[in-house]
């Protein structure tokens, strides 16, 4: 029991902590849950739901499809933001200061309402698949913009300095000294982010894109089922997002002094 208080000084006494802290704490959840959905009195309909497996599957792979390809996207319109934002063009810097703060000032759930409704029906472009993942590239991008405007302002002036000593051009200051430097400390957060696409997709259900979240629906539409539709669901996400949370707290500890 006295390892569950102090952490013991050998690496095999530190795991065999960790694992029967972890297993307590597992017992405890499941105690938890057990009792209370034992109070439900609650008939379950497993068999309903098993005839919809494969509607389960098909929602579960599209929205790995649509996070990966947002997160991508996502990149690419948070680094041209964030240069953006450093721009001495005023016009250019105030651009992506209002996209910034516009998006990251908003709900998720208007911007893809407005988005898709609104400003892809004035451009006539109905495939909610593209818009979608639009939708989650400007939202995720806004965030990761910031994340790189401050990985570029944390480098030190002097390295500027060098890197203008020896000719180098801004292009080359940028390629050479900055971005190495940012990937490093962008990484860790990264993986955190991609979690947090994997959550907001599930808001694409209000377009009717067919990801995890409205395959669920209409699954508990079909069978009257809402526990045992919406209990996979949660079970879904958690086997996207726990493995890339504890890849994010990886990569944190590797790249904690790595800049």
């Amino acid at each position: 029991m006295s390892l569950l208080f102090a952490p013991p000084p050998g690496k095999a006494l530190a795991r065999a902590a960790q694992a029967a802290s972890w297993c307590l704490v597992a017992l405890m959840a499941a105690g938890l849950f057990s009792f209370a959905f034992a109070q439900l009195h609650y008939g379950w309909n497993w068999e309903a739901i098993w005839g919809y497996r494969q509607k389960f599957l098909q929602g579960w792979a599209m929205t790995v499809v649509l996070s990966a390809v947002s997160l991508g996207a996502s990149l690419l319109i948070g680094l041209i933001a964030a240069l953006a934002r450093r721009s001495s063009f005023l016009p250019l810097r105030y651009s992506a200061v209002l996209y910034v703060e516009a998006i990251r000032g908003t709900p998720l759930l208007v911007q893809i309402l407005i988005l898709f409704y609104v400003v892809a029906n004035a451009f006539g472009v109905e495939n909610r698949y593209i818009v979608g993942v639009l939708a989650l590239s400007l939202f995720a991008g806004a965030y990761l913009a910031e994340m790189i405007r401050a990985g570029i302002e944390s480098i030190r002036d002097s390295q500027l300095e060098s890197a203008r000593a020896i000719g180098l051009t801004p292009a080359q200051t940028y390629r050479y000294v900055v971005f190495p430097q940012v990937v490093r400390q962008l990484v860790p957060p990264l993986a955190g982010q991609f979690a947090s696409i994997i959550k907001d997709s599930s808001l694409l259900s209000i377009i009717a894109v067919s990801e995890f979240t409205l395959n669920a629906q209409e699954v508990n539409a079909f069978t009257y089922s809402t526990l045992e539709s919406y209990l996979p669901l949660a079970v879904g996400y958690l086997l996207l997002t726990l493995p890339i949370s504890l890849l994010g707290r990886v990569l944190e500890r590797r790249f904690r002094f790595a800049a």
